[in-house]
C-alpha cells in the first residue's frame, strides 16, 4: 500500500512539473511576443486593418503663350457616407433622417423620391454600411452646398460624410490644339504634351491613411492622417491662341471643301522657331476631329516641296543657275527605264531652272539633278548636300512620337540606291519627311539660312517660379551660302508671282512658297483610284518674314487634288488673317477697307469707336466724324467719313455686320436676346435684320467670317 501511494505521488509530481514547465513556456512566449516582439506583431495586426494609399496630386496646367489656360484640372468629388461614424448616434440619425432624405432627393439623387431616399438611408443604417455611395463627380460648389445638409453639417465624426477628391482634365478652348496638348489617361497611353512632360505635370503623390471595414471597403481614418502631395508644375507653351484658332478654322474649312482624309497646318515664328499654331484634323464619322498629330508623327513622300532642297544643292555646287537651260520634254521623260510625268503634258521643251521650278516641272528638276549628279560618282555629293540641310534628322521637338525622316544614301547598301533614286528623290519621292521637318527647311530659308530647332514649350513653372526655361536653339547658322539663299528667295517668290501659286497672289503684301502634289499610291497598280497628298509651304511677309507655314491635305477628293487647289487656299487664308492681326507688318499706305478684309473685319459694319479710331490713327487716314455715341463705322469715299452713334437708341435690332462676337453678345443678351453663332472672326450675317423691334426671349443666329 505504501508502495502504491509513493508511486502515485511520483506521478502527481511529474504531472505538476510538466504543467509548471508548460506554464513557464507559455509565460515566456507571451512575454516575448508582447514585450520583445510586440512592435512587430502590432504592426502586422494593424496592417490587416490600416494602410496608406497614394493620393494623386493636383496635376499642373498647360498654358498658352499669353498665359491663358489650355488644359487644367478641375476638382470633383465622390461622396460616400459612413453610417457607423463614431459620433453619429441613433438619436441624431432619427432626428434628422427625414430632412436629410428631402435634401438628397432634391439635390443629389433626383431619381429617388423623398420616401425612397428615407427608406434607403434607414436600410443602410441598419446594415451598418460604412462606405455607401451618395454621388460621383460632384463639383466644389455642389459639395459646399451638400455640406450644409442635416447630419452632414455636424462634421465628419457626427455626420459620416466621406469626401473622396478627384481631378478631371478639361480644355477650356475645347478642341483647340487638342492633339498637341494631348490626354492624360488612366487606361491608355497618354499622348501629346501630357505625355512628354508627365514627370513635371503630375507632381508628387500624397498619402491617406485608410481603414478596412465590413465588406472589404477602405475608408479614410480621418482628415488629419492625410499627407498632402505637391501640385504638379505648369507648362507654358509657345502656342498663340488667336493664330491657333485661325489655323484650325482655315484647315477645317479647306478640309470640308476638299473632303480630304486628314490634314495639318503649322505656323512657326521664323526668327525663333517657336510653334505658334499646330492644327491636325482627321475624318471622323462624317466630320473632322483632332485624332492624330500628323504634323509631327506622320511621315510621307513630300513631293514637289522637296524640289527646293534639290535646287539649293545644285546652286551650292554650281551645278546649275537660275537661267540654266533644261528640256522639259513636253512633260514626260524616262529615267532608268521608268517614265516620269509632269502634272500634265504641256508640250514645253526649251525652258530654264527658274521656269521649271515655278511651274513645278518634275521632268525639268529631275533632269538637272541627273545631269549634274548622275555620273562620276556624284550621287554621294547630292546626298551629302541633303544631309547638310539636316533633312535626315528629326527636329527634336518636345513631343513624343516624331516620325523619323528617311533620306537615301548611295554609300549605304541597305538604302537600295538604284538608277531611279536620284531623279525620283530630286522631285520628292524615295524619301520621307514629316510636315514639321519640311517646314523647318523653309523656315531656315526665310531666316536667311539660319536653321532653328522648332519648339513648343517655353517655360516650366512651379508656384509662379520658373524652374526651367527653353530658349531658341540654333541647329545650323548657315545651311547653305548666302548667295544660294538669295536665289532660293527669288525662286519661291516666282512661284507666287508667275508660277503654280499665281492665282492666290496677295494684293497688298507678299508671301513666298512652293506647291506640292505627291501621289501616295503609285506603288500599288491595283489601287481603284489615284490618291494624292496636296501641300503648300512658305513664309510671309516676303520682305521681312515673320511667319512660316505649311499646309498638307491628304487624299483630297473634291475641288482638285493639286497643292494649288487643296492646300494653297488654306495657306492664304491663314496668312491673310495672321497679317490682319499683326497690322504693324502691313504697309502704312494700305486702305482701311483692305486691312479690314484681311483681318476678317468689314469696317462697313459697327465697331467700338475707340477700336476704329486706333485703326484710323495707325493708317494716318483723314476722317470726318459725324454724330455722337460709342459705336462707329467708316462710310467710305476719298475723304473718309466716320459715322458715330448709339446703335440701340430706338430699341431696335442693330446692324451687326463687322462687329466682334463679344460685342454682339454683350449688346443683345443684355437686352434679353439669345445669341447663337458659328464660325470665327466678325459678324457676316444675322438671322434677324436690323431695324426689327427687340423682343426679349427670341434667338438670333449670327454667321462669322
Amino acid at each position: 500500500m505504501k508502495e502504491v501511494k509513493k508511486e502515485l505521488l511520483i506521478r502527481v509530481y511529474i504531472v505538476a512539473l510538466a504543467m509548471v514547465a508548460v506554464a513557464a513556456l507559455l509565460f515566456y512566449r507571451v512575454a516575448k511576443i508582447s514585450i520583445v516582439e510586440g512592435d512587430h506583431w502590432r504592426s502586422m495586426g494593424d496592417s490587416l486593418y490600416l494602410k496608406y494609399i497614394p493620393i494623386v496630386a493636383d496635376r499642373g496646367d498647360i498654358l498658352a503663350a499669353d498665359g491663358s489656360l489650355m488644359t487644367t484640372s478641375l476638382p470633383f468629388y465622390d461622396l460616400h457616407m459612413d453610417f457607423k461614424a463614431e459620433g453619429l448616434h441613433e438619436n441624431i440619425f432619427r432626428a434628422n433622417v427625414d430632412s436629410l432624405a428631402y435634401y438628397l432627393s432634391r439635390n443629389v439623387n433626383t431619381s429617388m423620391s423623398r420616401t425612397q431616399m428615407r427608406d434607403w438611408l434607414i436600410q443602410k443604417r441598419r446594415s451598418g454600411d460604412r462606405y455607401a455611395l451618395l454621388a460621383k463627380g460632384v463639383s466644389i460648389r455642389e459639395l459646399e452646398h451638400i455640406k450644409t445638409f442635416p447630419i452632414f453639417r455636424l462634421g465628419k465624426n457626427k455626420g459620416g460624410l466621406i469626401i473622396d477628391p478627384q481631378h478631371v482634365r478639361v480644355k477650356p478652348f475645347k478642341l483647340l490644339a487638342s492633339r498637341v496638348l494631348g490626354l492624360d489617361r488612366d487606361n491608355a497611353q497618354s499622348i501629346g504634351l501630357e505625355r512628354t512632360f508627365d514627370g513635371y505635370l503630375k507632381g508628387e503623390e500624397g498619402q491617406r491613411l485608410v481603414q478596412r471595414v465590413t465588406g472589404g471597403a477602405w475608408i479614410p481614418v480621418n482628415d488629419l492622417s492625410d499627407l498632402e502631395g505637391q501640385r504638379g508644375s505648369d507648362i507654358v507653351t509657345t502656342i498663340n491662341p488667336e493664330i491657333q484658332d485661325i489655323a484650325e478654322y482655315a484647315l477645317l474649312d479647306g478640309m470640308e471643301k476638299s473632303q480630304g482624309s486628314k490634314g495639318t497646318a503649322i505656323v512657326m515664328d521664323v526668327e525663333s522657331g517657336a510653334i505658334l499654331a499646330m492644327a491636325n484634323l482627321g475624318a471622323q464619322g462624317g466630320g473632322y476631329d483632332e485624332d492624330y498629330n500628323y504634323a509631327v508623327g506622320f511621315s510621307s513622300e513630300p513631293g514637289s516641296t522637296f524640289k527646293l532642297a534639290s535646287v539649293m544643292a545644285l546652286l551650292e555646287d554650281d551645278g546649275a543657275d537660275l537661267d540654266t537651260p533644261v528640256d522639259l520634254n513636253g512633260g514626260t521623260k524616262k529615267f532608268a527605264g521608268q517614265t516620269m510625268h509632269d502634272s500634265k503634258e504641256h508640250g514645253i521643251h526649251a525652258s530654264t531652272l527658274r521656269e521649271a521650278f515655278e511651274k513645278s516641272s518634275n521632268v525639268g528638276i529631275a533632269q538637272l539633278v541627273q545631269d549634274y549628279y548622275g555620273h562620276d560618282g556624284k550621287a554621294g555629293q547630292f546626298a551629302k548636300r541633303i544631309r547638310e540641310m539636316h533633312l535626315n534628322e528629326p527636329t527634336g521637338i518636345e513631343l513624343d512620337g516624331e516620325g523619323a525622316p528617311m533620306m537615301k544614301n548611295p554609300a549605304v547598301k541597305e538604302d537600295h540606291w538604284s538608277g531611279t533614286t536620284l531623279p525620283w528623290m530630286a522631285t520628292g519621292y524615295e524619301c520621307r519627311l514629316t510636315p514639321l521637318q519640311i517646314l523647318r527647311l523653309y523656315n531656315a530659308v526665310a531666316n536667311d539660312g539660319k536653321m532653328m530647332k522648332p519648339y513648343i514649350v517655353s517655360e516650366i513653372t512651379r508656384e509662379g517660379r520658373v524652374i526651367k526655361r527653353f530658349h531658341p536653339e540654333v541647329v545650323d547658322r548657315s545651311i547653305v551660302s548666302s548667295g544660294t539663299i538669295e536665289k532660293a528667295h527669288e525662286l519661291l517668290r516666282g512661284v507666287v508671282e508667275e508660277g503654280t501659286a499665281k492665282a492666290y497672289k496677295p494684293d497688298y503684301y507678299m508671301f513666298c512658297g512652293k506647291t506640292g502634289t505627291a501621289r501616295t499610291d503609285y506603288y500599288d497598280p491595283n489601287s481603284p483610284r489615284k490618291s494624292y497628298m496636296a501641300s503648300f509651304v512658305g513664309y510671309f511677309p516676303e520682305d521681312k518674314p515673320k511667319f512660316s507655314c505649311i499646309v498638307m491635305v491628304y487624299d483630297p477628293t473634291q475641288g482638285g487634288f493639286y497643292g494649288a487647289e487643296a492646300a494653297l487656299p488654306v495657306f492664304k487664308k491663314i496668312a491673310d488673317r495672321c497679317m490682319g492681326i499683326n497690322r504693324d507688318l502691313l504697309p502704312k499706305t494700305m486702305l482701311a477697307d483692305t486691312l479690314a478684309t484681311m483681318a476678317g473685319v468689314r469696317l462697313a459694319g459697327w465697331s467700338q469707336k475707340d477700336e476704329l479710331n486706333e485703326i484710323v490713327d495707325e493708317l494716318s487716314l483723314d476722317t470726318h466724324v459725324d454724330g455722337q455715341g460709342d459705336w462707329a463705322r467708316l462710310a467710305g469715299g476719298e475723304e473718309m467719313e466716320m459715322e458715330v452713334k448709339n446703335i440701340l437708341d430706338k430699341n431696335m435690332i442693330p446692324e451687326l455686320y463687322g462687329m466682334g462676337i463679344r460685342d454682339a453678345i454683350y449688346l443683345l443678351e443684355n437686352r434679353g436676346i439669345h445669341v447663337q453663332y458659328q464660325g470665327v472672326g466678325r459678324v457676316r450675317s444675322q438671322s434677324i435684320h436690323s431695324g426689327q423691334p427687340i423682343i426679349r426671349g427670341t434667338t438670333i443666329h449670327l454667321t462669322l467670317g
